[in-house]
This record gives C-alpha cells, structure tokens and sequence, in this order.
C-alpha cells in the first residue's frame, strides 16, 4: 500500500511540473521568422515559389498584355545571392524593344508592413552576361495611399551586389507604418539594352 501511495505521489509530482513546463514553453515570445534584429526580410525567395517572407503575393507584369512585342518573364533561379546550396533568386527576362510605348517589370505586395524601425530599403541584384541586361532600372516603394515612390537603379553589373536606398529617397511615401508594395520597372526610357536579364534577390529592410 505505501509502495502505491508513493507511484501515485511521484505521477503527481510529475504532472505538476510537466504542466508548468507547457505553460512556460506558451508564454515565450514569439518572433516572425522574417525579421532579425535590424532586418526585415521581405523576400529571400529560398523556397521557389510564393508567397514572400511576409505572406506577400508577386508576379511580372506588363504595360500591355495583348502587346506581344513587350513583356516580362518571372522565373526562379538556383543561382542564389548568399551563395547557398539549394537557395533560389528570381530572375527577370524584359523586353521593351517596342513600336509602342513600353514598360514591364516586377510587383510585390508587402501587405501593410510596418516599416518604422527601419531607414534602408535594401536588395541584390546581378545582370546575367551571357542574355544581356540592363545597367540601369527603375524601382517604386508604395504605402497604402498607393501613390508610386521611385528611385532608378544604375551600376549593375553581372556579379551579385547590394543595393541599399536611404528611405529619405522616397519623397513620396507618407507613412512608413504601412507598406502596400514594392515594383521594379523595365522602360523605354531608362532601359538599355532594351531586351535583356537580371536576377534579384534578398529584398530587405533594415536599420543603419
């Protein structure tokens, strides 16, 4: 009887102590697996496919569809900017050699992100020798108001390099506590060659 007594006391002790483990592990903060300290991942592309780190939709898009001399190609690629094994970038194939006015590229919904804690909007980017591509290119950063913030992009080369923006270069965004969207645009203007192919990758925000 007592060596029963003593089972039953030691399954107690047990239950007990197993119960406040549980309600220890619960009350652990938890961190979005897309921030870090002083970054934000918006999109690291590794899994290769949608959405982003921060459940965002993204795609190409193009002027004109039903235009078949102008468009942009969305595809992922293993050539990753970490250098990772098993990694992915995306890569984008452009063309605006057009007759008609042109202009394609890349969106990103950001869904509402709050942006605040941070002052850098920050990326890699590489063109790809072999197809071409452009040096230069624009980019837009939206908050809710939708009202497009831009920014031209120059220097890229066919080796992977960082791109860090200051936010005090997008005059236009009006609050910082709700991002809409991030778009990368191919034009006739800004885009020479006016077909070609870059790889981005690592889309961030951080503190600097």
């Amino acid at each position: 009887m007592k060596k029963l007594n003593l089972i039953a006391m030691l399954l107690f002790v047990a239950v007990i102590v197993l119960g406040f483990g549980a309600i220890a592990h619960a009350a652990d903060p938890v961190v979005p697996a897309a921030s870090s300290g002083n970054e934000l991942m918006l999109a690291d592309f590794d899994t290769g496919d949608k959405p982003n780190n921060v459940g965002g939709d993204f795609g190409a898009w193009d002027k004109d569809p039903n235009d078949d001399t102008q468009g942009c190609q969305l595809s992922f690629e293993t050539d990753d900017a970490k250098g990772e094994t098993g990694g992915y970038s995306i890569r984008l194939n452009y063309d605006v050699d057009s007759p008609n006015p042109a202009y394609n590229g890349f969106w990103m919904k950001l869904n509402g992100e709050d942006a605040t804690a941070y002052n850098t909007l920050n990326f890699f980017v590489k063109g790809d020798a072999k197809v071409g591509f452009t040096k230069r290119f624009k980019i837009e950063l939206k908050d809710m108001t939708n009202k497009p913030s831009a920014y031209i992009v120059s220097g890229v080369t066919d080796q992977w390099q960082k791109v860090s923006i200051p936010f005090e270069k997008f005059r236009r965004i009006e609050n910082w506590n709700s991002l809409n969207e991030f778009v990368i645009v191919f034009d006739d203007i800004n885009t020479s060659p006016k077909t070609g192919s870059i790889l981005v990758d690592d889309i961030s925000l951080s503190k600097q």
